[in-house]
């Protein structure tokens, strides 16, 4: 990707400064076809009374999937350790959900890698206390762990199918602390900006110049650039001051397209 493309039709002034790391990402686009699970636990058998049948999966993930691939942020380890991802998958997938790929939630939308949601987690710095905007719900995974590291989460999907049944789950399992709606992510939440953390669990082909603006000084955002079916890099990008922003690439990524309101079918 061209740098000088990132920011897109930002405002004028904005300066940007980039640097590259060293961190190599396993593609999270590979999408594993449907197979009858071979005896899953069943997910109506888990209760807040009950123990947990997915919990040495969700350990073995963690360890496997999580710790040894780099991930060091005690907290990003307890909240990917915490978040029962089985209940985030569609039942025919309920035998891969502690395993390390993406799995497809419905209309052409995944729930991604879990190293991947670790990584941008660990990226972006979350705290808690923080204030965090995540353009693309989809499932609400991303969502749940960012509830676990911060005090207040904000998130958008512009499919109203998969924004409706993602509030349904975060409510039915206890994150009060998210606040889900139907919307075109482009635009970001203004009325609650500005946020200590953006993630984007989308590709664009250039950052939203409204994201960046929402962004408060300091804060960081975590976006995966680049064209459909193209070369995309995960980018993170820090607020430095009102005009200037470091941006620094993660590494070569695969996401889906992030989608805007005129580009749905009526």
């Amino acid at each position: 990707m061209q740098i000088a493309n990132l920011l897109g039709g930002a405002r004028p002034g904005w300066r940007l400064l980039t640097t590259l790391s060293a961190v190599i990402l396993s593609a999270c686009s590979a999408l594993p076809t449907p197979a009858p699970p071979a005896s899953p636990p069943s997910a109506a058998t888990s209760s807040p009374a009950a123990p947990d049948p997915y919990l040495a999966q969700r350990q073995a993930m963690v360890e496997r999937g999580i710790i040894a691939l780099g991930i060091e942020d005690p907290s990003v380890v307890a909240a990917m350790s915490a978040v029962p991802r089985h209940e985030f998958v569609l039942q025919e997938y309920l035998g891969q959900a502690y395993e390390n790929h993406p799995l497809p939630i419905g209309l052409g939308q995944t729930i991604s890698q879990p190293y991947i949601v670790a990584l941008m987690s660990e990226q972006a710095s979350v705290e808690p206390g923080d204030k965090v905007l995540e353009i693309g719900t989809g499932s609400g995974y991303q969502a749940a762990i960012l509830a676990e590291l911060s005090d207040e989460v904000f998130t958008i999907e512009i499919l109203e199918a998969l924004a409706n049944s993602a509030a349904q789950r975060l409510e039915r399992l206890g994150y009060t602390k998210i606040h889900a709606r139907h919307g075109d992510g482009y635009e970001g939440w203004p009325d609650e900006a500005p946020f200590d953390a953006i993630l984007v669990t989308a590709a664009p082909d250039h950052v939203p110049p409204p994201l960046v603006d929402q962004l408060a000084i300091g804060g960081v955002m975590v976006i995966p650039i680049g064209p459909v079916g193209g070369y995309q890099e995960l980018w993170r990008i820090e607020r430095l001051d009102a005009d200037q922003v470091q941006a620094t690439s993660l590494g070569g990524v695969r996401f889906v397209p992030l989608l805007r309101s005129g580009e749905l079918d009526d």
